[in-house]
């Protein structure tokens, strides 16, 4: 027979223990629940012979206690630590990033927590009889907590670059709301690798890639869109249309978007989508 005791002194990983080891799809299984001074015990029994899926099926329930039940506190906690010099407001966004970037759906650092986490409540209970989850989870798990600040200094990188993006959109706001538009309408043509701009009288404008010509670029990188964006701020147009030709559509428009609030028309199906439409798939055909 193997026995396991869990000692925790909180309620809400006691409710969370007891109900999955009720749906535990095991037989010959038996536990209780008692309190003692300093914590409250779940004692498990297994009388089954085998003990070797037991012991996978409690690490495996351990291993989700520690990520639905422990995790955002942990995080909380070496946010503080790391990086006390963000105040509380940016420090809770970074770790509403954290919880992001760190869930099953959108990266791997879900599945090597949880494979780090099963190995190491594997190996501590074909040994010992007794597992204090706090001093478990604090002092036995290194590689955890090192992902866990991996995962931390993304969410940090993150924050930041978004918080430089949303300062340098909020510049450019008030510098176009500040200046008197130079034309009255621009049309863009969007299409993927290759946009165009037009003018009122729907004729192509020049777009500049000289360098030493550009104003407005942020030093993020100096792609075409980026040059579009310099040609657009010189313009400072009354209304841009934006012509999705080919259904593509992506983080440039939204810059577009926020940088030009309502002078900002979408636009999929007029003359000019038309036009360009056909002559994108001409060229998508080789004709």
């Amino acid at each position: 027979m193997k026995s396991i005791c869990i000692k925790t002194n909180m309620s809400n990983l006691l409710d969370y223990l007891l109900n999955e080891f009720k749906a535990l799809n095991l037989d010959n299984i038996c536990f209780s629940s008692n309190s003692f001074k300093n914590y409250r015990n779940i004692i498990i029994h297994y009388k089954g012979e085998n003990e070797k899926q037991f012991i996978s099926e409690v690490s495996s329930i351990l291993s989700y206690l520690v990520l639905d039940e422990m995790e955002e506190k942990i995080l909380k906690n070496l946010i503080f630590k790391n990086y006390f010099y963000f105040d509380s407001l940016e420090r809770q966004k970074i770790l509403d990033i954290c919880m992001e970037i760190s869930s099953e759906d959108i990266s791997n650092y879900f599945e090597q927590k949880f494979d780090y986490l099963c190995t190491s409540f594997n190996n501590y209970i074909q040994k010992h009889k007794t597992i204090v989850l706090s001093g478990f989870v604090n002092f036995r798990l290194p590689k955890y907590f090192s992902l866990l600040e991996s995962i931390i200094d993304d969410a940090v990188n993150m924050y930041l670059f978004e918080k430089e993006y949303l300062e340098f959109i909020s510049l450019l706001k008030l510098y176009i709301n500040s200046q008197k538009s130079k034309t009255n309408t621009v049309h863009l043509i969007y299409i993927k690798d290759d946009p165009i701009l037009l003018d009122e009288n729907k004729n192509i404008i020049n777009i500049t890639s000289d360098l030493s010509k550009v104003k407005y670029l942020s030093d993020i990188s100096f792609s075409t869109n980026d040059f579009i964006l310099n040609t657009l701020l010189n313009l400072i147009p009354k209304e841009i249309y934006i012509h999705i030709i080919d259904n593509y559509v992506d983080d440039f428009l939204s810059t577009i978007n926020l940088i030009f609030e309502n002078r900002v028309k979408i636009c999929t199906d007029c003359d000019i989508c038309k036009l360009y439409k056909k002559v994108n798939i001409g060229d998508k055909n080789g004709g």
